[in-house]
């Protein structure tokens, strides 16, 4: 038998319908209900297999929910945590799949309320430009990093039942506090976002961006291939955990006056420290030292 029943998943695309791809690899679960925005993604998360079938209303698909994974834009969030709290089975466990913590949980406790102990937050580390269900594939968590970031509610077993599903997905199981985890991620992922797209929004809107873009070679790309991600999503993120994110961009901003500064004297020893440090610092990273 199939560890989980059924999974209803909100939003099918890359991060739910990988997550729906991944269980179904495994033979861990038995059904996948879909729900979306529009009818025609969800007809095509069906035709490639993703869901098994679209739902249509959730007091008919949610109370026998072994786990229900909300894995749209943080902002559309809060709507449908309200939508399925009143319909919560006693067994049900609610997850999902942000990338902000902070403004999920304050959704998910004025939603759930005294039902909040059904609610264990997650991220997984894992993605890529495109979106939709064509952009969904089994293999997508193997090897990645999944946070879960536990509330004081949580009990073992809610808590296990979340970080089940995704060992089988085949990913690596992290916890940090959701405060712990919004100051990380807006410095090592929401950060770099917002610098790849103010790059490549600047160089667009010169009046001879077709000479630079007929230049840029494989440094640019690699530094602006995230500036291809989904603008939605990435708007929501930088409002969602904004508070943290300005503090990493004056931070940022104080690096790039002191390389400006060595640049307008000269000081060629102090770019060159600088560099080298972060070069140390990436090899090191990525195991290339």
């Amino acid at each position: 038998m199939p560890e989980f029943g059924k999974i209803v998943v909100f939003g099918t695309g890359l991060i739910g319908g990988s997550f729906a791809l991944a269980l179904k690899e495994a033979e861990a679960v038995e059904e996948v209900v879909g729900f979306g925005r529009t009818p025609s993604t969800l007809r095509v998360a069906q035709e490639l297999g993703v869901i098994d079938r679209a739902g249509i209303n959730p007091i008919h698909e949610i109370g026998d929910a072994d786990i229900v994974l909300v894995a749209t834009p943080v902002a559309q969030m809060p709507e449908i945590f309200e939508r399925i709290a009143p319909y919560l089975g006693p067994n049900t466990i609610v997850t999902d799949g942000g990338s902000t913590k902070g403004d999920v949980v304050a959704a998910a406790r004025a939603a759930f309320g005294d039902k909040i102990s059904q609610f264990v937050p997650a991220h997984p580390i894992a993605g890529a430009e495109n979106s939709g269900p064509g952009a969904a594939r089994w293999d997508l968590y193997r090897g990645k990093k999944v946070v879960v970031t536990p509330l004081p509610e949580n009990n073992d077993d809610a808590l296990d039942h979340v970080k089940r599903a995704w060992s089988r997905c085949g990913a690596d199981i992290y916890e940090l506090t959701p405060e712990m985890h919004d100051r990380v991620f807006a410095a090592v992922s929401h950060l770099p976002h917002l610098l790849s797209f103010a790059l490549v929004h600047d160089l667009a809107v010169r009046d001879d961006a077709d000479l630079f873009f007929t230049f840029a070679a494989s440094g640019f790309r690699d530094f602006t291939r995230i500036a291809a991600s989904h603008p939605e999503m990435w708007r929501d993120i930088c409002l969602a955990n904004r508070e943290a994110l300005l503090g990493e961009l004056d931070s940022y901003r104080a690096q790039l006056d002191e390389l400006r500064a060595a640049l307008a004297r000269a000081d060629g020893e102090r770019l060159e420290e600088i560099f080298g440090l972060a070069r140390q610092a990436r090899r090191e990273w990525a195991g290339e030292a």
